[in-house]
Protein backbone atom coordinates (compact mmCIF):
# COMPACT_ATOMS: atom_id res chain seq x y z
CA UNK A 1 0.00 0.00 0.00
CA UNK A 2 2.85 2.34 0.89
CA UNK A 3 4.44 1.89 -2.56
CA UNK A 4 1.07 2.51 -4.25
CA UNK A 5 0.75 5.74 -2.28
CA UNK A 6 4.20 6.81 -3.52
CA UNK A 7 3.24 6.09 -7.11
CA UNK A 8 -0.03 8.04 -6.74
CA UNK A 9 1.89 10.91 -5.17
CA UNK A 10 4.34 10.91 -8.09
CA UNK A 11 1.51 10.91 -10.64
CA UNK A 12 -0.11 13.94 -8.97
CA UNK A 13 3.20 15.68 -8.32
CA UNK A 14 3.51 19.21 -9.73
CA UNK A 15 6.80 20.30 -8.16
CA UNK A 16 10.24 20.30 -9.82
CA UNK A 17 11.01 17.28 -11.99
CA UNK A 18 14.39 16.99 -10.25
CA UNK A 19 15.32 18.44 -6.88
CA UNK A 20 18.70 18.17 -5.16
CA UNK A 21 19.00 19.60 -1.68
CA UNK A 22 22.43 19.86 0.01
CA UNK A 23 23.69 16.72 -1.72
CA UNK A 24 27.22 15.58 -0.83
CA UNK A 25 29.29 12.69 -2.13
CA UNK A 26 32.75 11.53 -1.10
CA UNK A 27 35.14 9.07 -2.70
CA UNK A 28 37.44 8.28 0.21
CA UNK A 29 39.12 11.55 1.16
CA UNK A 30 38.01 13.28 -2.04
CA UNK A 31 34.80 15.32 -1.81
CA UNK A 32 33.18 15.08 -5.23
CA UNK A 33 30.01 16.98 -4.25
CA UNK A 34 29.67 19.49 -1.44
CA UNK A 35 26.13 20.44 -0.41
CA UNK A 36 24.82 20.80 -3.96
CA UNK A 37 21.28 22.18 -4.34
CA UNK A 38 19.50 22.43 -7.68
CA UNK A 39 15.94 22.37 -9.03
CA UNK A 40 15.00 21.45 -12.60
CA UNK A 41 11.47 21.87 -13.88
CA UNK A 42 9.62 19.55 -16.24
CA UNK A 43 10.68 20.30 -19.80
CA UNK A 44 13.70 22.35 -18.74
CA UNK A 45 17.01 21.82 -20.54
CA UNK A 46 20.05 22.37 -18.36
CA UNK A 47 23.70 22.30 -19.40
CA UNK A 48 26.22 21.57 -16.64
CA UNK A 49 29.76 22.73 -17.33
CA UNK A 50 32.98 23.18 -15.42
CA UNK A 51 36.57 21.96 -15.31
CA UNK A 52 37.53 18.29 -15.09
CA UNK A 53 36.92 16.88 -11.61
CA UNK A 54 34.36 19.55 -10.68
CA UNK A 55 31.62 17.03 -9.83
CA UNK A 56 29.48 17.37 -12.97
CA UNK A 57 29.31 13.67 -13.86
CA UNK A 58 29.03 12.60 -10.23
CA UNK A 59 25.99 14.85 -9.78
CA UNK A 60 24.05 13.42 -12.70
CA UNK A 61 25.10 9.85 -11.82
CA UNK A 62 23.62 10.38 -8.35
CA UNK A 63 20.28 11.35 -9.90
CA UNK A 64 19.68 7.79 -11.12
CA UNK A 65 21.65 6.09 -8.35
CA UNK A 66 24.63 5.03 -10.41
CA UNK A 67 26.41 6.69 -7.49
CA UNK A 68 24.93 6.73 -4.00
CA UNK A 69 24.96 10.16 -2.41
CA UNK A 70 26.20 10.39 1.19
CA UNK A 71 24.15 13.33 2.43
CA UNK A 72 21.22 15.45 1.35
CA UNK A 73 18.01 14.72 -0.53
CA UNK A 74 17.34 13.85 -4.17
CA UNK A 75 13.72 13.81 -5.39
CA UNK A 76 12.87 12.81 -8.96
CA UNK A 77 9.31 13.29 -10.22
CA UNK A 78 7.98 13.30 -6.67
CA UNK A 79 9.86 10.18 -5.50
CA UNK A 80 12.74 10.51 -3.04
CA UNK A 81 15.82 8.51 -3.95
CA UNK A 82 16.50 6.25 -0.97
CA UNK A 83 17.94 2.80 -0.40
CA UNK A 84 14.53 1.33 -1.23
CA UNK A 85 15.16 -0.64 -4.42
CA UNK A 86 11.54 -0.10 -5.51
CA UNK A 87 12.05 3.67 -5.43
CA UNK A 88 15.30 3.30 -7.37
CA UNK A 89 13.54 1.13 -9.97
CA UNK A 90 10.65 3.62 -10.26
CA UNK A 91 13.03 6.50 -10.82
CA UNK A 92 15.22 4.63 -13.31
CA UNK A 93 12.18 3.75 -15.41
CA UNK A 94 11.74 7.46 -16.06
CA UNK A 95 15.39 8.31 -16.75
CA UNK A 96 17.41 7.64 -19.87
CA UNK A 97 21.18 8.10 -19.74
CA UNK A 98 23.76 8.50 -22.48
CA UNK A 99 27.42 8.11 -21.58
CA UNK A 100 30.74 9.16 -23.14
CA UNK A 101 31.21 5.61 -24.38
CA UNK A 102 28.36 4.10 -26.33
CA UNK A 103 28.00 0.88 -24.28
CA UNK A 104 26.25 -0.97 -27.10
CA UNK A 105 26.23 -4.77 -27.15
CA UNK A 106 28.67 -5.61 -29.98
CA UNK A 107 27.12 -9.04 -30.70
CA UNK A 108 23.63 -7.58 -31.24
CA UNK A 109 22.34 -5.66 -34.23
CA UNK A 110 21.26 -2.05 -33.78
CA UNK A 111 17.63 -3.14 -33.74
CA UNK A 112 18.31 -5.81 -31.12
CA UNK A 113 20.21 -3.32 -28.97
CA UNK A 114 17.16 -1.06 -29.01
CA UNK A 115 14.52 -3.73 -28.37
CA UNK A 116 16.30 -5.51 -25.51
CA UNK A 117 15.14 -3.23 -22.69
CA UNK A 118 11.51 -2.85 -23.89
CA UNK A 119 11.27 -6.65 -24.19
CA UNK A 120 12.81 -7.37 -20.78
CA UNK A 121 11.82 -4.40 -18.64
CA UNK A 122 8.54 -3.29 -20.21
CA UNK A 123 7.38 -6.78 -21.28
CA UNK A 124 6.53 -5.57 -24.77
CA UNK A 125 5.84 -7.98 -27.59
CA UNK A 126 8.64 -8.29 -30.15
CA UNK A 127 6.56 -6.53 -32.82
CA UNK A 128 5.72 -3.62 -30.46
CA UNK A 129 9.37 -3.25 -29.42
CA UNK A 130 10.56 -3.33 -33.04
CA UNK A 131 8.01 -0.67 -34.03
CA UNK A 132 9.17 1.54 -31.15
CA UNK A 133 12.84 1.00 -32.03
CA UNK A 134 12.27 1.92 -35.67
CA UNK A 135 10.41 5.07 -34.60
CA UNK A 136 13.39 6.24 -32.55
CA UNK A 137 15.91 5.25 -35.21
CA UNK A 138 13.91 7.55 -37.51
CA UNK A 139 14.09 10.25 -34.86
CA UNK A 140 17.90 10.08 -34.72
CA UNK A 141 18.08 9.88 -38.55
CA UNK A 142 19.63 6.42 -38.99
CA UNK A 143 16.72 4.06 -39.83
CA UNK A 144 18.84 2.40 -42.52
CA UNK A 145 21.31 1.11 -39.89
CA UNK A 146 18.80 -1.15 -38.08
CA UNK A 147 20.30 -4.48 -39.19
CA UNK A 148 23.95 -3.50 -38.83
CA UNK A 149 26.22 -4.26 -35.88
CA UNK A 150 27.81 -1.47 -33.81
CA UNK A 151 31.29 -2.15 -35.27
CA UNK A 152 29.92 -1.30 -38.72
CA UNK A 153 28.91 2.21 -37.64
CA UNK A 154 30.85 5.44 -37.13
CA UNK A 155 31.24 6.82 -33.62
CA UNK A 156 28.59 9.44 -34.27
CA UNK A 157 26.16 6.81 -35.51
CA UNK A 158 26.86 4.61 -32.48
CA UNK A 159 26.14 7.51 -30.13
CA UNK A 160 22.87 8.20 -31.95
CA UNK A 161 21.97 4.53 -31.50
CA UNK A 162 22.74 4.93 -27.79
CA UNK A 163 20.38 7.93 -27.64
CA UNK A 164 17.65 5.99 -29.47
CA UNK A 165 18.13 3.04 -27.11
CA UNK A 166 17.53 5.28 -24.09
CA UNK A 167 14.47 6.81 -25.75
CA UNK A 168 12.97 3.34 -26.30
CA UNK A 169 12.19 3.25 -22.57
CA UNK A 170 10.19 6.47 -23.16
CA UNK A 171 11.76 8.33 -20.24
CA UNK A 172 10.60 11.64 -18.81
CA UNK A 173 14.21 12.73 -18.28
CA UNK A 174 17.38 12.34 -20.36
CA UNK A 175 20.82 12.63 -18.78
CA UNK A 176 23.85 13.11 -21.04
CA UNK A 177 27.36 12.67 -19.62
CA UNK A 178 29.74 14.38 -22.08
CA UNK A 179 28.11 12.56 -25.01
CA UNK A 180 30.45 13.98 -27.65
CA UNK A 181 33.80 13.78 -25.83
CA UNK A 182 34.75 10.42 -27.39
CA UNK A 183 33.85 11.52 -30.93
CA UNK A 184 35.97 12.83 -33.77
CA UNK A 185 35.23 16.53 -34.44
CA UNK A 186 33.32 15.89 -37.67
CA UNK A 187 30.93 13.53 -35.85
CA UNK A 188 30.10 15.87 -32.99
CA UNK A 189 27.62 17.99 -34.93
CA UNK A 190 25.41 15.05 -35.98
CA UNK A 191 24.97 14.02 -32.34
CA UNK A 192 24.40 17.58 -31.11
CA UNK A 193 21.80 18.14 -33.85
CA UNK A 194 19.82 15.14 -32.58
CA UNK A 195 20.07 16.46 -29.02
CA UNK A 196 18.85 19.89 -30.15
CA UNK A 197 15.80 18.23 -31.75
CA UNK A 198 15.11 16.42 -28.47
CA UNK A 199 15.40 19.69 -26.57
CA UNK A 200 13.03 21.43 -28.95
CA UNK A 201 10.57 18.58 -28.42
CA UNK A 202 10.28 19.46 -24.72
CA UNK A 203 12.30 16.64 -23.14
CA UNK A 204 13.62 17.36 -19.64
CA UNK A 205 17.39 17.19 -20.14
CA UNK A 206 20.58 17.57 -18.15
CA UNK A 207 23.65 17.68 -20.36
CA UNK A 208 27.21 17.64 -19.04
CA UNK A 209 29.22 19.13 -21.90
CA UNK A 210 31.86 21.65 -22.96
CA UNK A 211 29.99 22.32 -26.21
CA UNK A 212 29.05 25.93 -25.58
CA UNK A 213 27.48 26.34 -29.01
CA UNK A 214 25.00 23.63 -28.07
CA UNK A 215 24.45 25.29 -24.70
CA UNK A 216 23.65 28.65 -26.28
CA UNK A 217 21.25 27.12 -28.78
CA UNK A 218 19.43 24.47 -26.74
CA UNK A 219 19.74 25.13 -23.00
CA UNK A 220 17.28 27.07 -20.89
CA UNK A 221 19.84 27.45 -18.13
CA UNK A 222 23.51 26.80 -17.40
CA UNK A 223 25.04 25.42 -14.22
CA UNK A 224 28.76 26.02 -13.67
CA UNK A 225 30.49 23.73 -11.17
CA UNK A 226 33.94 23.77 -9.61
CA UNK A 227 35.44 21.71 -6.78
CA UNK A 228 32.19 19.87 -6.11
CA UNK A 229 30.06 22.98 -5.75
CA UNK A 230 27.68 24.97 -7.93
CA UNK A 231 29.50 28.26 -8.43
CA UNK A 232 26.87 29.85 -10.64
CA UNK A 233 23.47 29.00 -12.10
CA UNK A 234 21.64 31.31 -14.49
CA UNK A 235 19.48 31.39 -17.59
CA UNK A 236 21.54 30.87 -20.72
CA UNK A 237 21.51 34.44 -22.02
CA UNK A 238 22.51 35.88 -18.65
CA UNK A 239 25.18 33.25 -18.08
CA UNK A 240 27.06 34.15 -21.26
CA UNK A 241 26.34 37.88 -21.30
CA UNK A 242 26.92 38.72 -17.64
CA UNK A 243 28.54 35.96 -15.57
CA UNK A 244 28.79 37.02 -11.95
CA UNK A 245 31.60 34.87 -10.55
CA UNK A 246 35.25 35.54 -11.39
CA UNK A 247 35.72 31.78 -11.62
CA UNK A 248 32.93 31.55 -14.21
CA UNK A 249 34.41 34.44 -16.19
CA UNK A 250 37.82 32.72 -16.26
CA UNK A 251 36.29 29.41 -17.38
CA UNK A 252 34.31 31.05 -20.16
CA UNK A 253 37.31 33.07 -21.35
CA UNK A 254 39.31 29.85 -21.64
CA UNK A 255 36.66 27.67 -23.24
CA UNK A 256 35.23 30.22 -25.67
CA UNK A 257 38.69 30.87 -27.10
CA UNK A 258 38.81 27.32 -28.46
Amino acid sequence: MEQEDKIMTAENFNGPMISLSRVSKNFGQFQALNKVSLEIQSGERVVVCGPSGSGKSTMIRCINRLEEHDEGTIIVDGIELTEDVRDIASIRRNIGMVFQQFNLFPHLTVLDNLTLAPLKARKMSRSEAAKLAKHYLDLVHIPEQAEKYPSQLSGGQQQRVAIARSLCMEPKIMLFDEPTSALDPEMIKEVLDVMIELAEGGMTMIVVTHEMGFAKRAADSIVFMDKGEIVESANTEEFFAAPKSDRTKLFLSQILEH
